[in-house]
This record gives C-alpha cells, structure tokens and sequence, in this order.
C-alpha cells in the first residue's frame, strides 16, 4: 500500500433521534458532506483502489455518495472490525490489505483520528482533528507503521 485515504462518516442524525447507534442515517447536511467529500477527491484525482467501510448506516450512506463521484470507483467491503476499532486494530486490518496500492478506510472516532496521528506522528494520544464528512490522504512511506506516513492532504467540509 502506498496511499491511504482516512474517511469519517459525514453527520448524522442524532442517536435520539434514530434509536440504535449503528442504524443512525446521515442528516441532510451529512449527506452534503459526504457529496462534497467524493467530489475533492475526484477533483484532485485520488481514486482508491480498495475500499473498507465500517457497517454501520451512517459509513455506509457516507461511502456511498462519495463514491459516486469517482469514476470506476470500486465496491466497497463491509468491515465490522472498524466500527469501535483502537487504532491498532485499524492497523492490523489494514495489513490484510497491503496488496492495494491506493486504500480507502470509512469510519468513526476516535480510531480514524487516532491512526492518522499514530502514523504521521508515530503517537495516538489525545489527538482531534477528524470532524464529521473529514478526510485525511497520507503517503506511506515504506511499510504501514507508526511514524511512516506523510500526511499528503486534508480535507473537511
């Protein structure tokens, strides 16, 4: 893997609002976000090659319409391992992917936030920064480890 491409899920309505937390949908505002999000990444012509994405309603509605505008973007693969992941959890499933060279990870906080800090500054602590609909593209520089990342762009609606 070269490129990893670090998504939160864009707003959602409140868990009042839906009951159960991981059948929370995305505001309208959401919904724009996750939009917007799809169109930087296709402006600045960052396209993954793989995509994980956390099962929950609101990932799923985020990676859906960001995906929508990236041509030939691929199929997203539900994985229940992000949704509540350590950042160290994230790294080990991101290691299953290392064949891709450009991943894309849809999921929440603190983890996606978390990992961008444990591998562009080698540390994890107290770190925030990842609002909703945000995303982060970092370039690894070798091998998927604490500290061995640049982090190439960021981006939040």
């Amino acid at each position: 893997m070269q490129e990893l491409i670090l998504l939160r899920h864009a707003e959602a309505v409140p868990i009042e609002t839906a009951g159960d937390d991981q059948q929370r949908p995305l505001s309208a505002r959401g919904e724009k976000e996750a939009q917007a999000a799809g169109l930087w990444l296709a402006s600045h012509g960052i396209r993954p090659d793989r995509v994980l994405c956390s099962p929950t309603r609101r990932t799923d509605e985020t990676t859906r319409l960001a995906l929508a505008a990236i041509d030939s973007a691929p199929v997203p693969q539900l994985a229940s391992e992000i949704y509540d992941a350590s950042p160290g959890e994230l790294l080990a499933l991101l290691d299953q992917h290392g064949d891709a060279r450009t991943v894309m990870l849809v999921g929440h906080n603190p983890g996606i936030e978390r990992l961008v800090a444990l591998l562009v500054e080698g540390r994890s602590d107290e770190f925030r920064g990842m609002p909703p609909g945000a995303l982060a593209v970092l370039h690894l520089n070798g091998s998927l480890e604490p500290g061995n990342a640049r982090l190439d762009a960021f981006w939040s609606p």
